[in-house]
């Protein structure tokens, strides 16, 4: 005890109050194992022991015929979240496929405790919340000692995790996994980075967003895979504002690595230096509690509905992504936004349209991409352009794809 006190005080004299205190909370923390993520921790351990990727199982040799009911669809989706893009884009298609004829059953899938998941509490989220559809079929809780009560068709893993519990399933359903990102690489290489990967191996056909991840998982783990393309929802995004602008905006989310949020804040920091005039505007999290180098207008996390009047007062956004690209850059066109996004194979090998501003991912260059587009004589009419470029896309044409799609693969012995 001596030995602490000592350490302690010394810790004091050395780095200060602020040093102290920060080290006294990391130490904290260590202690209190219950409230850390840990390895495997969001995965049913009894459905990751069951599956043995390295015997392969056949799920989608045989046809099925359409019967006159549709087909029954079971999806397997962990817990939606009210900012959650990648929950909201998963509950559309579920909406499309459904609206299609096919009923469905939803399984939400959460192996932890805490905190509670209920199937009322979800639903009335998603009634709250725009960004959500409204999905008729039953809601359920899955249970890995249950399993997927009732006969279908078809299960649809959503999730890494999720597909884990699909394998499991003792039914003939055809197994399917609609993926909207590489998981494996939100993880450092570990236990959590190689069930990821091998959820790629379990012999499940996919629908992904995207070519660029369906050409890697078909390139990489032999995965049959039909992509959808990315679309604007037309009724959410426009281009209202057609004066001047001098503003932009960046896609903020700590919490998501992928999105690289302090590379960004070093990018805008340099723009602030530049140009102290323009206004920079944070959407995706409450930056309030972080240290943001520059001033800047805090959004937050707000509704989507709530978005279309921010992009329209920014002329350029800035959006990093390290995986596979979001739908921001499209959804921002939408406003007459101009992205500036990372140029890399991910990012051009989703949306490689000649009005996105591709850039190499350095502070400099991005600093440099975005005064160049605050900069432009022709700002207002360019703006114009770019949201026109956009105005015939719909996500009832990717809706449309991806129920076909699901139809062939149904009826094919893949």
């Amino acid at each position: 005890m001596i030995g602490r006190a000592t350490k302690v005080m010394s810790t004091l004299r050395d780095g200060g109050v602020r040093s102290t205190a920060w080290r006294g909370a990391k130490w904290l923390v260590g202690r209190m194992s219950a409230f850390r993520v840990v390895p495997l921790s969001t995965v049913h351990a009894d459905d990751l022991a069951a599956v043995d990727w390295s015997r392969p199982v056949s799920f989608n040799a045989q046809e099925v015929p359409r019967p006159p009911a549709g087909y029954r669809v079971a999806w397997l989706i962990t817990p939606p979240g009210r900012t959650s893009g990648g929950h909201q884009n998963a509950f559309r298609f579920m909406s499309f496929l459904e609206q299609a004829g096919n009923p469905t059953t939803v399984f939400l899938y959460s192996p932890a405790k805490y905190p509670v998941v209920s199937v009322d509490g979800v639903k009335r989220m998603m009634a709250e919340t725009s960004a959500y559809p409204d999905i008729r079929g039953e809601f359920r809780i899955y249970d890995p000692a249950v399993g997927l009560p009732g006969d279908f068709d078809a299960v649809i893993a959503c999730d890494w995790e999720t597909t884990y519990a699909a394998h499991r399933h003792g039914g003939t359903a055809k197994r399917f996994y609609f993926t909207q990102d590489f998981e494996p690489a939100f993880f450092a290489s570990g236990s959590d980075y190689a069930a990821a990967e091998n959820s790629y191996r379990l012999g499940f056909h996919g629908f992904s967003a995207g070519r660029w991840l369906a050409g890697k998982l078909t390139a990489d783990y032999g995965m049959s895979v039909d992509p959808y393309d990315y679309a604007v929802d037309r009724s959410r995004y426009s281009y209202v504002n057609t004066a001047p602008r001098n503003e932009v905006l960046f896609y903020a989310r700590p919490p998501t690595p992928r999105r690289a949020t302090e590379f960004g804040l070093l990018a805008l920091r340099e723009l602030h230096r530049r140009r102290p005039d323009v206004t920079i505007n944070l959407v995706g999290w409450d930056m309030s509690g972080f240290d943001v180098p520059f001033p800047y207008v805090n959004h937050s996390a707000v509704d989507i509905a709530e978005l279309n009047a921010i992009y329209n007062r920014c002329a350029a956004g800035l959006i990093l992504s390290l995986t596979n690209m979001s739908l921001l850059p499209i959804e921002v066109m939408g406003a007459g936004v101009v992205p500036v996004v990372n140029d890399a194979p991910n990012t051009r090998g989703v949306l490689d349209s000649p009005h996105v501003e591709f850039t190499p991912m350095a502070p400099s260059a991005l600093a440099d991409r975005l005064l160049a587009v605050l900069d432009r004589p022709d700002q207002a009419s360019h703006a114009a352009m770019i949201a026109r470029a956009v105005a015939d896309t719909d996500w009832t044409d990717p809706g449309a794809q991806f129920v076909g799609s699901f139809d062939r693969a149904m009826q094919s012995a893949l």
